[in-house]
């Protein structure tokens, strides 16, 4: 064991950090401040968090089974590899590359590109740009850490228990002679997961005797396995890992500094002046800090300490300026000024900090450019809300400001440590001096905020003033712009102000009023020849910035005046792309019906229909759909061959692919870049809903993707013996026979995704290009079998052409609305129970266009609330609801909806006022008969019959829940949890000599 005491002696006043003990089963790799030779087998070599001796102190177990403690406080000995089996995870994300969901571990967030983030292993295998630089988010809530471009860093190899690894049991082994006995090698030929919550925990290892299984390598800290050849884990960039411990900044600063101190600057401002260069500088704000305490909230990468002072500002030293204050001394940091007291008539300052008080200002009352003037700013509290919020009365203007970014200065004419009445009159003057300043520019740019024109004009007139001078980077037309004050904005108008200052956002007066939503002020401006099109500093014009806040009538005045409907931002979006994401179906309209494009794609290369699909946003494609220019669109592909479809079949939007299919005729067997189409990646997500849409739409199962899989190989891949136990509800694998699916709790079942797939076609025998079948990859004889089956039972009697032509045209005509003749029939009128207009139609009609009966209640038919896969099309008596489709309706002697008995059904055609259908011998479609129903129910209860004894034969019988995987000598088995309980077999009553594994 490694025994030098840690950095940090003592225990008394120790803080315990949650999220450092909470780091057990992480994997690491030595760090830098790495002083134990080759404990760890040499640099890059892999070990496992086992557990915390204590906040400073670790417990690691190498992979080549050295175990010791290291420190993670003041020195930091280990970097953490992957802390995905501590499972750890960032749950709303998505790796864009290998498309990890939620990202497991550390999160890689591109600082270049919106919304781009990486796994670990794609952050290091390098995908996306090089050049761009990352932020590392190591837990969810945590500060992120920008890196350096990974082009220019430094990789190492990692090296341990990875495949190929030659391995033999470790410290925590607990399975028998699994391995063939003590000493005995087997061979890694995978990591995986121990469990769905604990990614990368487990290693899958098959020994020299034959026999494989899985083993903990991460999980809950133990350590399974002791590698003796090791082999390599891929390469990562050493220098962008997290140190183990670390907090925030993380070390310790010269000095003994650390965050959460309270310093003051006690040295002579000449001599700290002198310290400041390349630590920071100094600038006049700084004076505050002078005499005055702080608290350290930071320490940077140079060893730089960042200090913040009662007024909300935050300032960076050289440590050498610094002097730490005893504990006890008298401090007002962050927090407290935070809780201060405040009451009506208060005098408080403004947070100077622009940056920091755009911060606070979310969610109370949030910031407005025009509060910029403010800054520093002494002003009295007119009002408290309810939520804490003060209103403030500041420079003449009245804004909501969060408590905490204000700082109390005076209340009822007594200052905070003070009772000197000579004292508050001299602070206050001081204070206020700004005010009286006599800047012309302040006064003009203040004047525009409040709407006083005439002040505007008087000032104006003064020979001294510029019509474009700055104060608080904005001029008045910018400030007038954005509050709205038209009369302002024509005297500056008058007096030939310039349209295009920028402020240093690079915004312009038409961007600042789009932001005001003043859409009088837009029209001034361009009647004054102002550039509706200009950009600001991130390439965003004033049509950007009406969409994102949500401005309604702005956009639609700046399309009215010109404005280009379709300019990128410098993240490649169009006012369109914000619309979609922000969700505002109305703004789509607007854009689309003046233009707007909607084949331009953003740089991560999605056009408008490919955002909204990625969003799943229904209503945004509905009316892309209904205004789209070129049908062609609907198909357009990524640079990765993903079409709109792709997307939404990806991410489970099923309204989004239902109106892609059925209103936009998408083409349902485009390939991506993989040869994948979207029942692949349908198939492969388990999302089911999706599934049975496409295969509805009859897209074609049998595509094969580069592998030479069928979505049926996709789904029979990762299927097991314990995934048969998903349909133990026989009424189910019934149904799934008859091609209708299951609807409930088996929704992500990849056994009834296949079944379902071979009972509409998907083809039994394709091989991929492994030469496997779908049946090859079914490790389950019964399965198999269902499957054989199902595929077998797809056929129907067949159908002449001349019935089936004569049988559709009467259907058309029958299902067309009475009334208006456009749309389909789908309203059941009450009591009479016929069915005759359409439900835009049905509340024009009093009486029953077919009976002349008065019409009491109307009914629109929803799909069958069994299946979800048809319209509902029979109508049940005595209740006379339509809840069920033809083939679940033939099942029920009950409605499903009132539990009703049921004593006569009536087809829909029949409500519509057609014939009943013939028999099937006739038409080969209708009713099942009494014979067809018992036919049904002999295959149900032959299912269940074999269910059972598959069960009793692959079950525990002590759990009947585990499968049988251990076997005594007497012959009879149970699983390993109650075999291992065991001292006498509970069948035979004798004694327990050896247990065997069954693999």
């Amino acid at each position: 064991m490694n025994m030098e005491p840690t950095a940090n002696g003592g225990t008394s006043n120790r803080v315990v950090r949650v999220n450092v003990m909470d780091g057990v089963g992480a994997r690491v790799v030595r760090g830098p401040d790495w002083k134990w030779g080759k404990q760890d087998g040499g640099e890059g070599h892999v070990g496992t968090v086992r557990n915390f001796e204590s906040p400073e102190e670790v417990v690691v177990v190498w992979d080549n089974g050295t175990a010791a403690n290291y420190r993670c406080a003041g020195a930091y000995d280990l970097r953490i590899l992957d802390s995905a089996p501590t499972g750890i995870k960032h749950d709303g994300t998505m790796c864009d590359t290998c498309r990890m969901q939620p990202i497991y571990g550390l999160r890689w967030k591109c600082a270049e590109c919106t919304n781009y983030d990486l796994c670990s292993a794609c952050y290091h295998g390098d995908k996306h740009h090089l050049r761009h630089r990352f932020f590392r988010i190591n837990a969810p809530g945590t500060d992120r850490a920008l890196l350096e471009p990974r082009r220019k860093s430094k990789k190492i190899a990692i090296r341990g228990i990875f495949p190929g690894a030659r391995v033999v049991r470790g410290v925590d082994w607990q399975w028998e002679d699994q391995d063939g006995g003590n000493g005995r090698r087997g061979k890694v030929t995978e990591i995986q997961d121990w469990s769905a919550a604990s990614p990368r925990s487990a290693a899958y290892v098959i020994w020299d005797n034959g026999a494989k299984n899985l083993y903990r390598v991460g999980f809950e800290g133990m350590s399974d396995l002791k590698v003796v050849n090791d082999a390599k884990g891929g390469s990562v960039y050493r220098d962008h890992l997290p140190l183990l411990g670390e907090q925030g900044s993380g070390r310790s600063g010269p000095n003994g500094l650390q965050i959460g101190d309270q310093v003051n600057v006690d040295l002579d401002l000449e001599i700290v002046q002198s310290l400041q260069h390349g630590h920071g500088g100094w600038t006049d704000g700084m004076f505050e800090t002078l005499g005055t305490t702080g608290t350290v909230v930071g320490i940077d990468e140079d060893h730089d300490i960042v200090v913040a002072y009662p007024s909300g500002n935050r300032w960076t030293f050289n440590p050498a300026v610094l002097t730490k204050v005893c504990t006890g001394a008298t401090n007002i940091n962050e927090n407290t000024a935070a809780r201060q007291e405040f009451a009506v008539g208060d005098l408080v300052q403004i947070c100077s900090d622009g940056e920091r008080i755009k911060m606070l200002q979310r969610g109370h009352g949030e910031w407005a450019e025009a509060m910029m003037p403010t800054l520093g700013k002494i002003g009295r509290v007119q009002q408290i809300y309810h939520d804490g919020d003060l209103k403030v009365e500041v420079s003449g203007t009245s804004w909501t400001y969060n408590p905490a970014a204000v700082t109390k200065v005076a209340s009822d004419g007594v200052a905070p440590g003070t009772s000197s009445g000579e004292r508050l009159s001299a602070l206050l003057k001081k204070l206020f001096e700004t005010h009286v300043s006599g800047d012309i520019h302040e006064e003009l740019v203040k004047a525009a905020a409040n709407g006083d024109a005439q002040k505007v004009e008087e000032l104006l007139s003064r020979p001294d003033a510029d019509v474009n001078g700055i104060f608080a980077g904005h001029t008045a037309l910018q400030a007038a712009s954005q509050n709205g004050h038209a009369e302002v904005v024509k005297v500056l108008i008058r007096h030939t102000c310039d349209f295009e200052i920028e402020d240093k956002d690079g915004d312009q007066s038409v961007h600042h009023a789009a932001f005001g939503d003043e859409q009088g002020v837009i029209e001034l401006l361009a009647r004054g020849n102002a550039d509706l099109n200009a950009r600001n500093k991130r390439r965003q014009t004033a049509l950007h910035i009406a969409v994102n806040k949500g401005h309604a009538s702005v956009c639609k005045t700046l399309m009215e005046l010109g404005c280009h409907p379709s300019l990128q931002d410098s993240e490649g979006d169009t006012p369109l792309h914000d619309a979609i994401s922000k969700k505002r179906d109305d703004m789509v309209a607007i854009l689309l019906d003046h233009g707007a494009d909607v084949a331009i794609a953003n740089n991560n290369g999605f056009n408008a229909l490919h955002h909204a699909a990625l969003r799943g946003n229904p209503g945004a494609m509905r009316i892309l759909l209904s205004k789209l220019p070129r049908p062609w669109v609907v198909d357009e592909k990524k640079d990765d061959g993903y079409t709109a479809l792709h997307l939404a079949a990806l991410n489970n939007h099923l309204e989004v692919a239902e109106l892609l299919v059925q209103q936009g005729k998408a083409n349902l067997d485009l390939q991506n870049c993989n040869l994948q189409t979207p029942l692949h990646l349908a198939v492969e997500r388990q999302h089911t809903q999706i599934v049975r849409l496409l295969v509805r739409e009859k897209c074609n199962l049998n595509i094969p993707d580069k592998d030479g899989d069928t979505p049926l190989h996709e789904a029979l891949r990762h299927h097991t013996l314990s995934q048969l136990r998903q349909l133990q509800d026989m009424q189910d694998v019934g149904k799934l026979l008859m091609g209708l699916g299951t609807q409930g709790s088996e929704k992500k079942s990849s056994a009834s995704i296949a079944c379902f797939l071979a009972a509409n076609g998907a083809d039994l025998g394709i091989k991929n290009k492994k030469g496997q079948t779908p049946l090859d990859l079914c490790p389950d004889p019964n399965l198999t079998k269902a499957l054989a089956k199902c595929h077998k039972d797809k056929t129907s009697p067949a159908m002449t052409p001349s019935n089936a032509a004569n049988i559709r045209n009467d259907q058309e005509s029958l299902e067309e609305c009475m009334v208006c003749s456009d749309m389909k029939r789908d309203t059941i009128f009450g009591p009479c129970g016929h069915i005759a207009t359409c439900s835009l139609c049905s509340p024009r009609v009093k009486k029953c266009l077919m009976c002349k009966e008065p019409v009491q209640s109307r009914t629109k038919i929803e799909e069958c609330v069994v299946c979800s896969d048809k319209k509902a099309s029979v109508l049940f008596h005595p209740c006379a609801h339509m809840c069920a489709c033809d083939g679940c309706a033939n099942l029920m002697k009950k409605c499903v909806q009132c539990r009703s008995a049921i004593d006569k059904t009536i087809p829909f055609i029949v409500c519509c006022g057609g014939t009943p259908p013939a028999p099937p011998q006739a038409v080969g479609a209708g009713l099942m008969n009494n014979g067809a129903r018992d036919s049904t129910q002999q295959d149900i209860a032959k299912l269940q019959q074999q269910l059972h004894d598959i069960k009793e034969q692959t079950m525990c019988p002590v759990c009947l829940d585990r499968l049988k995987n251990m076997i005594f000598l007497c012959g009879h088995g149970m699983c390993q949890m109650c075999g291992d309980r065991m001292n006498e077999c509970p069948i035979c009553r004798k004694t327990v000599e050896k247990r065997i594994l069954l693999y």
